[in-house]
């Protein structure tokens, strides 16, 4: 496994390399201080994951998440002590793929990965046709688009991927929790941030006051097909 950490501490980049090289004892694991150093690794080299940090010198991390996604696909984790909201969920929508917030515990660091690594090679949203339809509403996967009779609203990735969640399970409730697996492949972290794409969503869909995306007790929500 090949591994690069973009982080200017190097207390850290010393505890993540250990971390995993207690868990994977042949990685090859390199380190950038900077982030535009970063980002030129990358451009030149294959990397099988990226341990990015927000707070770096020169460009910061989400400037470097931006870039690194408009050439690579690489799998990116961001570990850093920003925990607001509102950095992860600008760091999901910018393409990471999972979110850790400093300090860590190395059982769940290597845990992360592990799971990140599980699911890069699997489809992103586990369907063949890249299209589904209920109702009046017809979701887009490849393109991250939702049409709504001769209307096409434009999604960001991790709304289409909550959006998915709850068509596929029509008329069922989901926790916070199961769409915090959605978009994570994994139930813990900040079930927060859902309430948020909730009400993304409901604004692109103008389902105000609610009748596509309904919320049920004990904070769970249930779409309903409409006609």
């Amino acid at each position: 496994m090949k591994v690069l950490i973009i982080e200017d501490n190097a207390e850290v980049v010393e505890a993540v390399s250990l971390c995993l090289q207690i868990r994977w004892p042949d990685a090859d694991i390199s380190f950038a201080y900077g982030g535009l150093t970063g980002v030129q690794m990358v451009e030149s080299q294959a990397y099988d994951i990226v341990i990015l940090d927000i707070n770096l010198p020169g460009i910061d991390g989400f400037e470097v998440l931006k870039r690194i996604r408009s050439f690579s696909t690489v799998p990116v984790i961001i570990l850093t002590v920003r925990g607001w909201e509102e950095d992860q969920v600008e760091g999901l929508e910018l393409g990471a793929d999972d979110y850790i917030v400093k300090p860590f515990r190395p059982r769940e660091l290597v845990s992360r990965v592990n799971s990140v690594l599980r699911r890069v090679n699997t489809a992103a949203l586990g369907v063949e046709n890249h299209t589904l339809v209920r109702g009046a509403i017809r979701l887009l996967l490849n393109t991250n688009e939702v049409q709504m009779k001769e209307e096409k609203i434009r999604l960001t990735p991790t709304e289409c991927k909550v959006l998915y969640a709850l068509m596929k399970n029509d008329g069922q409730t989901l926790s916070s929790k199961i769409l915090l697996t959605e978009i994570l492949g994994r139930e813990d972290g900040n079930t927060e941030i859902i309430r948020t794409y909730i009400r993304r969503l409901r604004s692109k869909l103008q389902d105000s006051p609610p009748s596509i995306i309904l919320n049920d007790r004990g904070g769970g929500y249930r779409f309903v097909s409409p006609k």
